[in-house]
């Protein structure tokens, strides 16, 4: 947990400045290498050497597909694959340790790391046959090619760049692996990321609580406390299919009830648009859904009741802990929508760090409180989250325009995009992907 918290922010900020494409294949490569040395080592310490290089090549990967969000959807759509994308992240955990099991049990543990070290080799080969570079840093709007070394293969494709020789020139500048760090010197950042460091810390503990919970109440096998996983994981994979919609749906509604377009097209102008509005509207339902589904859960547990009941409720809790993740998520790509890699890194070190402090002592808060009082503890902080995310729902328009500068309030915005006596044009910035508003007043 260690090292995928920090490894990705030594590449999220190369995969803003130099690109999607050269990250995925750099980090799928050594991925698929280290798999392959797990899989032959026979001393501890090249298993421990090569599971760090294992965790440090494939952790900066999500914060790279967030990247890949932000530059190929709108503002409008952009709930939508952030929802397939946590389709993907929240099936894994649930199903990966069954899948895991079978195939030690069939070929024996070291087929594990063969299989990841395959389908690491197929993701590698789908990335470079089929994935073009999006990093709007590189490629602006997708008009300027990039450098040949990051091309796709084949010559016949995309054809729709601009000459080269006519193509805008983009400023190349080095990668700052601090760049995730300073995301955090904003407030209206640091306010969502510690409330989702909180919530990722009652995520992880319920999750590191369950098998041995489990196996002391209902004396389970090492098969039957494999299952229990899949309740939760099923929740989550249900909220994938309920995210999208939902956050898609309070995007356009936010931007057509203060008279704005919301053509999911056009991109917006996220920098002066109140998206912690849009965003958060949907957040309050799932949050109150995951303090009680929490807090019945450990009294539940404590009372010793039927294991339906447990099961069930962890199915409520996986639902509503990935709806508030899908959303907190998307929000933290609008606010930064020119750094989407970094700003996710940003966020990965601060909940790893709470969740790994928390989860170290997690037994001994359960052996000194009971298990009822530990899980209403744990719906506790769920309870701050929700307070810290009602903070950047009031304030953190303001606060994120502030720190950019900006001072264009809500009916000014409203002016700009939508009324007579101001004329407003957003034109996109090919090398940083925002969108500037300039504002000039008619007949004065």
């Amino acid at each position: 947990m260690a090292v995928a918290a920090v490894a990705p922010t030594l590449v999220s900020d190369t995969a803003d400045v130099l690109g999607r494409r050269p990250v995925y294949l750099a980090s799928l490569t050594l991925y698929a290498a280290a798999n392959v040395g797990i899989a032959l080592s026979k001393s501890y310490a090249a298993l421990l050497g090569l599971r760090v290089l294992q965790a440090l090549s494939i952790s900066g990967t999500i914060s790279t597909a967030y990247g890949v969000i932000t530059d190929v959807a709108s503002p409008a759509e952009r709930g939508t694959f952030a929802s397939v994308m946590a389709f993907a992240i929240t099936i894994a955990p649930s199903f990966g340790p069954i899948l895991s099991g079978s195939i030690s049990y069939a070929a024996g543990w070291t087929w594990i790391f063969w299989f990841l070290s395959i389908a690491a080799g197929l993701c590698l080969a789908i990335m470079v046959f089929l994935l073009p570079e999006t990093s709007r840093n590189v490629v602006g709007n997708d008009s300027i090619p990039p450098p040949k070394l990051l091309r796709l293969p084949f010559p016949n494709v995309m054809r729709h760049w601009k000459q080269e020789e006519k193509s805008e020139k983009v400023e190349r500048k080095l990668p700052n692996p601090l760049k995730s760090l300073m995301i955090h010197t904003r407030r209206d950042n640091m306010v969502i990321v510690l409330a989702y460091g909180l919530y990722y810390v009652v995520y992880t503990c319920m999750n590191a609580a369950l098998s041995v919970l489990f196996i002391d109440i209902y004396d389970l096998n090492q098969w039957q406390t494999g299952l229990i996983y899949l309740p939760f994981g099923l929740g989550g994979t249900a909220s994938a299919f309920m995210s999208g919609p939902l956050l898609d749906t309070a995007y356009r509604r936010a931007r057509t009830q203060r008279g704005l377009p919301s053509d999911r097209v056009l991109r917006d102008n996220l920098d002066i648009s109140p998206v912690e509005k849009a965003r958060l509207s949907v957040m309050w339902a799932p949050m109150i859904m995951t303090v009680c589904s929490v807090m019945a859960f450990g009294w539940v547990l404590h009372f010793h009741l039927h294991i339906a009941i447990p099961l069930s409720l962890q199915f409520i809790a996986g639902l509503a802990m990935q709806l508030d993740s899908s959303v907190y998520n998307v929000l933290l790509v609008d606010k930064n929508h020119r750094t989407p890699a970094a700003a996710t890194a940003s966020s990965n070190i601060v909940r790893c760090a709470l969740a790994a402090i928390t989860v170290s002592f997690l037994q001994r808060l359960i052996d000194s409180l009971g298990i009822g009082w530990t899980f209403t503890f744990m719906s506790g902080l769920c309870v701050i989250s929700t307070g810290l995310f009602l903070v950047d729902y009031y304030r953190g328009t303001v606060w994120r325009q502030q720190a950019l500068g900006l001072t264009i309030s809500q009916e000014d915005h409203s002016r700009d995009e939508g009324r007579s006596g101001y004329q407003a044009s957003d034109h996109e910035n090919p090398v940083s992907g925002a969108f500037i508003c300039t504002r000039e007043r008619s007949g004065n």
